[in-house]
């Protein structure tokens, strides 16, 4: 998803460590220019680059540094997600 709006993680400089369900990964992780999710915006924000297998049926994961300073509401009742 990110090379098809412009940016490369191959060039990335940083590289992280994450614990998937296979196992350790080094990503690479690039600063977005803007990001919005959920109607909330986030500009200059670090995201973490791994590919996802296209069967997951989502384009993206967000972390909980995107909620950081937020009220999450996840209303599983009503399919409802809520961020004040």
């Amino acid at each position: 998803m990110l090379t098809a709006i412009g940016y490369d993680p191959a060039l990335a400089p940083d590289r992280f460590q994450v614990t998937t369900a296979s196992g350790i990964e080094f990503v690479p992780r690039i600063i977005v220019n803007k990001m919005t999710a959920l109607g909330q915006e986030k500009r200059n924000f670090p995201v973490l680059c791994h590919t996802l297998p296209s069967s997951a049926g989502i384009d993206g994961l967000l972390g909980l540094d995107f909620f950081r300073g937020l009220k999450l509401i996840v209303d599983f009742r009503n399919g409802q997600i809520i961020l004040k």
